[in-house]
Formats: structure tokens, sequence, C-alpha cells
């Protein structure tokens, strides 16, 4: 018999659980508390952040930053990659792109990740070819 941890079918507690009875997603009561102090402060608040990190306060002015420009998790990368319309294509433009890691103007983390783009699109291009070829197979025969 598997266990439910004191929960019923639809998923709240039982009645007189010690984990209180509340339904799934109810929220924590200090959380609601909390939220009730700062009704209606938030512009205050918001604003005195503000004035303390055009004062200088260093926490203040990490805070306002990093809400304004949080930090990037990507960054765009420039290099010279052959046009790719064939499977053969494919190919310069990996070796293009082993040339860049290479030779450090991309990284090999960043390579990695175009190199998968890359071989996406190589797929992408195999399908089609091996659809029109297809498509004129049938229209020589027919079909």
């Amino acid at each position: 018999m598997p266990k439910n941890n004191g929960r019923k079918t639809d998923g709240t507690f039982a009645q007189g659980n010690k984990l209180g009875g509340k339904t799934p997603g109810a929220r924590h009561r200090t959380t609601l508390a909390i939220e009730a102090l700062l009704e209606g402060e938030h512009e205050k608040l918001t604003r005195k952040a503000i004035d303390k990190a055009l004062e200088g306060d260093v926490p203040a002015l990490r805070l306002c930053l990093e809400r304004i420009a949080p930090p990037r998790k990507d960054a765009p990368i420039t290099f010279d990659l052959p046009p790719i319309t064939t499977a053969q294509d494919a190919l310069g433009a990996s070796a293009a792109l082993l040339a860049a890691v290479a030779a450090g103007e991309v990284s090999p983390d960043e390579g990695a990740r175009v190199m998968s783009l890359l071989e996406s699109h190589r797929r992408l291009v195999e399908t089609g070819d091996h659809e029109a070829r297809l498509t004129t197979l049938e229209e020589r025969s027919g079909k």
C-alpha cells in the first residue's frame, strides 16, 4: 500500500494532520504577513533604495543595478561562417567554427553551442535534400 503522507485524494492534508491541513499551493503565513506589512509601501521603498544608491550606498547600488541590468547569461558572438545550403556546406562551417575556437575568437563553450546549432541545421538540410530526391524519384516513376 503506497504512503500518502497524510494527504487525502484531492491532495489536501487530512484533518488533524501535524502538517496543518493546508491545500497545495497555499502560502505560508509569514509570506502573507510580510506582504501585508509592505502593502502600499512598494513605491516608497523603491524610491528609498534608489536614493541610497545615488548617495553611494554600495549594497543599495548593487540591488538597483541587479534589477536594472541583471547579469547576462548569454552574449552574442560574431565570426565568419560560410553559407550552409547543403549537408556538405555544414562540414565547411564546422571546420570554420573549429578554426575560430582554435584561434581564440570563440570560447570552447560558445563553439559547442554553435556546433549544436550547426548539427541541427545540417539535419534539416539533409531532410530537405531527401525530400527533394524522393519527390524527383516519384515524379520520374509517374506516381
